[in-house]
């Protein structure tokens, strides 16, 4: 993979979901309990 990259344990330091901005909408990314990645919209 090229590009730049960020390691989850970064992004997943001190919450549970972060909120994506891109253009006009919002995504909600969010650390399951078993350690699992979701993305809504």
């Amino acid at each position: 993979m090229q590009g730049n990259r960020i390691d989850s344990r970064d992004l997943f330091a001190a919450e549970r979901e972060i909120i994506i901005a891109h253009g006009e909408d919002k995504y909600r990314l969010r650390l399951t309990s078993q350690n699992k990645l979701i993305l809504t919209k």
